[in-house]
């Protein structure tokens, strides 16, 4: 900074010295100023280039955490109704077990029989049923489309590209002879429920009715398979979605400690350029009345 020299009067250094002190200290308080009023550390490029990279690659991730989280909620979601299916499944296969059981015994004629026997028939239509209800935006869950070796399902459920989890192996849960519980053959609204190939009729003897049990057993063994393999996919992503919460507050954390304002900090700071400011206006307006003491060298 430049010396004043108050016997020369055609330039006043002095007063340009306060003025560059005035200048300085009012682009600082705005800067301060502007901090407290939108909050941000970083206004544009020019306050900090690196850290608005940085700031700007992790506000990104964050907001793909976020979104990972939602995509992980709705894959629960689809889960659960596939989940809901096989569960209904499930209660519809013990009700055929009970009939079954029921006209195992001989204390039951072929009347009572034949009732059972269109029981089994029309709950074996309604397992077909819920399958193709058990759909996912119009895609069908458990009626094999997901099985092993054809399509898998595929959930998005991080920040990075191929950051994926994936289902497979959900088998056709139909009653029909093409599904996995096989327990015979379906037509246009009918069903024909069968033993060793044959179909069960109100003629058929108790050991009949005793081997189709065996056939509903094995069926609900299935369903439980498919419900434990559902159930195990669920709670992994119930893990995932804790990591991702935990791992997108953390950055999230550190997207505002580099772009955010301390605004404790920045209200200190302009408290002390707003009295910079006066002394720095008081001082320029002694500095621009300097030079008239060289009058008194006249008098």
């Amino acid at each position: 900074m430049a010396q004043a020299d108050f016997s020369r009067i055609a330039t006043n250094i002095g007063a340009l010295n306060a003025l560059n002190s005035l200048r300085n200290v009012n682009a600082r308080l705005g800067i301060h100023q502007q901090r407290l009023a939108t909050g941000r550390r970083i206004n544009s490029a020019a306050d900090d280039p690196a850290g608005l990279t940085i700031a700007t690659k992790l506000n990104a991730r964050s907001e793909g955490m976020k979104q990972a989280l939602a995509n992980i909620g709705d894959a629960k979601n689809l889960l659960a109704v596939a989940e809901s299916g096989m569960s209904r499944i499930n209660d519809i296969l013990v009700q055929m077990r009970n009939k079954a059981q029921a006209a195992a015994s001989d204390t039951l004629g072929s009347d009572e029989r034949a009732a059972i026997v269109e029981q089994l028939n029309q709950f074996a239509v309604q397992i077909n049923d819920t399958v193709d209800q058990t759909e996912w935006n119009g895609n069908k869950l458990i009626d094999g489309t997901y099985n092993t070796g054809s399509k898998t399902l595929t959930f998005q459920t991080g920040a990075s590209c191929g950051d994926n989890t994936t289902l497979s192996g959900l088998t056709n849960m139909k009653a029909s002879n093409s599904g996995t519980l096989n327990l015979g053959t379906a037509g246009t609204d009918t069903f024909t429920v069968q033993v060793g190939g044959a179909a069960l009729t109100s003629a058929s003897s108790a050991s009949d009715f005793s081997a189709f049990m065996n056939t509903v057993n094995s069926a609900m063994d299935k369903v439980s398979a498919q419900l434990s393999k559902v159930g195990a996919m669920t709670g992994r992503l119930t893990f995932k979605e804790d990591q991702i919460a935990v791992s997108q507050v953390n950055v999230e954390s550190s997207y505002n400690r580099i772009m955010n304002a301390d605004m404790a900090k920045e209200q200190l700071e302009t408290t002390k350029f707003s009295i910079l400011q006066q002394t720095a206006t008081t001082m320029l307006a002694q500095a621009n009345m300097a030079p008239q003491g060289i009058l008194s060298l006249f008098r």
